[in-house]
């Protein structure tokens, strides 16, 4: 199913949660929603849930207006963080409940909702535990039972909030392999918020970024993070330096003198220069690169990560390096980014 955000706007209390927001979604695509607390992507994800209406605009779920539509009639399954499972529903009965409160014109017999319950148990991995209850259930389990609950009812879209945020690191990275597998094998057409980076790369087909209420950027995650465009997304999307600098006659200046950085598009005059501290060369001593002053190192997995004073206005960059490289405290480094991007001033 596709789903189409047209314009909409959605104001509490003539506060504006979202702006004049407008995507597409392709149907089977398992799309994320990420961004920063306040940024608007629960408040969108409710609104193409039918739990919101919007102040301004249009939703539709492929060529149908559904603006003006609840949750049931959409047909959307809806998965929150703390899983909601009624404690004194077995597995099987919550997993089923969407079927039996269906008008009985279109509620399935009893045979079939307890077949659709064993079906999805198997596909969540979940066999035999169909008559515990969720209090005999760990987190990782109870979040399989509410994804298996939302997918019974054969939504058209299913919708995931925070899924995995009340779970420990290491069922977190597990459950996100599985929920891979679980979209793949079944097509839905799939959108889920998260403000977990890892996990909209790792499991996204498309990430959707969003920043006080708009959308920064749309695409893959190479794209988001090889190709931002904007200072939010390059500062939010993986870990990054930047500095104050200007472009001047095509090139990079840090206060008085170039850097060695050509940017023959980029406009004249005051500019931030993003770059990620893993993707810099080492240089020996240089007239036309960065240089600074160790101010602090530490371990991060199999590198070391420095921070550098950089000139005379004690601006602060990172830097990794080999972790058995020997930078010491207050010992000078020179480099030079290999991928960097400057924005211009008023973009901040």
């Amino acid at each position: 199913m596709q789903v189409r955000v047209e314009n909409v706007r959605k104001e509490f209390d003539t506060f504006p949660a979202l702006h004049d927001v407008s995507l597409d979604i392709r149907s089977g695509e398992l799309i994320a929603l990420l961004g920063p607390s306040g940024s608007g992507k629960t408040t969108l994800l409710r609104l193409i849930a039918g739990l919101e209406q919007p102040t301004i605009g249009k939703i539709f779920f492929g060529d149908d207006d559904a603006s003006e539509r609840s949750i049931r009639e959409r047909n959307v399954g809806f998965v929150f963080q703390h899983y909601a499972l009624f404690r004194h529903m077995t597995v099987a009965d919550n997993i089923g409940f969407g079927l039996k409160v269906r008008p009985s014109a279109t509620r399935p017999p009893a045979d079939e909702i307890r077949k659709r319950a064993s079906t999805l148990l198997d596909l969540v991995q979940l066999s035999g535990l169909e008559k515990r209850y969720p209090a005999q259930l760990s987190g990782g389990q109870r979040q399989r039972v509410a994804l298996a609950r939302a997918m019974a009812i054969e939504p058209k879209v299913l919708l995931l909030d925070e899924p995995f945020g009340a779970l420990d690191a290491q069922v977190r990275r597990e459950l996100r392999r599985w929920l891979r597998e679980i979209h793949d094998a079944t097509g839905h057409t799939t959108v889920f918020v998260t403000h977990d980076q890892e996990e909209a790369l790792e499991l996204a087909d498309r990430v959707v970024v969003m920043s006080q209420g708009r959308i920064e950027q749309v695409g893959t995650a190479d794209e988001v993070y090889d190709q931002p465009n904007s200072p939010f997304v390059y500062g939010f999307i993986g870990d990054s330096s930047s500095l104050p600098v200007k472009v001047e006659d095509g090139q990079v200046w840090l206060t008085d003198r170039p850097i060695g950085l050509a940017a023959p598009d980029a406009p004249t005059g005051p500019a931030t220069l993003f770059f990620r501290p893993h993707d810099v060369e080492l240089l020996d001593e240089c007239a036309g690169c960065l240089a600074g002053t160790v101010a602090a190192s530490r371990r991060v997995a199999g590198t070391k990560r420095v921070e550098l004073e950089i000139g005379g206005h004690r601006e602060r960059v990172e830097i990794e390096l080999p972790v058995d490289h020997p930078a010491a405290q207050r010992s000078r480094i020179a480099f030079r980014p290999r991928k960097w991007k400057v924005f211009p001033s008023a973009a901040n």
